[in-house]
């Protein structure tokens, strides 16, 4: 038994030494400035470890508290996270409404955060928040009154979102300027577009990079328009189980990329 722990402790200490030696590396490099991540693997890890769905997202919310403050030490500005599809919203189901009672919780708990206000971190909610419950969207109208005039750091919280959804709309408003008359149809161009959009509120609306965890390796519509020259990073790890280290490997994969514009 003393072998096992020793062996534990041996371990525990080479990974803090190689997390500490990653920081320093990545901290020497270029930062992203805005982030976006697609939280990937919830069920799966539920399913492979309790067997319970919820515990997955459970566990998975812990994950975004923690990101929170990994992002704060490595002093990136913007979060945009994909929480919940528009797609999802048409399963009424148990899991569903088990999704909708964390995702209100951990929202009110965010609201009494004062990482938030000592950030001066503004919270938005993006997608169609119109389809969510009425106790969701009454927090997320709150977050936003709360935190609406904080220019710091964004954290964006896409939920009931769809990247062609988001299209959609923003030709709605755009459409709707054309029949108002307060705008010509020669007068739309991408900088238009892009104040149309769900990220408009956003200094800077294009993330540097995408990182989706679990393996897949498809954006699933998120942030179509903002996407075009995003670095992708694709890890194979369960969300759950994410930590920072993952979010620094992730930063060093990104370091290491050629960015380029239009080619």
């Amino acid at each position: 038994m003393t072998k096992v722990k020793d062996t534990a402790f041996y371990f525990s200490g080479l990974y803090k030494i190689y997390s500490r030696r990653l920081e320093k590396e990545i901290l020497n490099g270029p930062m992203p400035n805005h982030i976006a991540l697609i939280l990937d693997g919830n069920r799966r890890w539920a399913k492979r470890n309790l067997g319970i769905l919820k515990s997955g997202h459970f566990k998975g919310a812990d994950a975004v508290e923690n990101l929170l403050d990994w992002c704060e030490e490595l002093d990136i500005k913007i979060i945009t996270l994909y929480a919940l599809s528009a797609e999802n919203l048409n399963r009424r189901d148990e899991e569903l409404e088990d999704l909708f009672e964390l995702l209100k919780n951990r929202l009110e708990k965010l609201l009494n955060d004062p990482r938030i206000h000592k950030n001066q971190m503004r919270v938005k909610g993006i997608g169609r928040i119109e389809l969510l419950p009425e106790s969701i969207k009454d927090v997320l109208k709150r977050l936003d009154t709360a935190t609406k005039n904080y220019d710091k750091h964004f954290f964006n919280i896409a939920i009931a979102y769809g990247g062609q959804d988001e299209l959609v709309d923003a030709v709605k408003k755009i459409g709707s300027k054309i029949k108002e008359g307060t705008m010509n149809v020669d007068d739309i161009d991408k900088k238009e577009i892009e104040m149309n959009l769900y990220t408009s509120h956003l200094p800077q609306s294009s993330p540097d990079m995408i990182l989706r965890t679990s393996g897949e390796k498809r954006l699933s519509g998120f942030l179509l328009w903002q996407s075009a020259y995003s670095e992708l990073v694709f890890m194979d790890i369960f969300w759950p189980e994410f930590r920072k280290i993952d979010l620094m490997r992730a930063i060093r994969t990104f370091q290491k990329r050629q960015r380029r514009i239009g080619k």
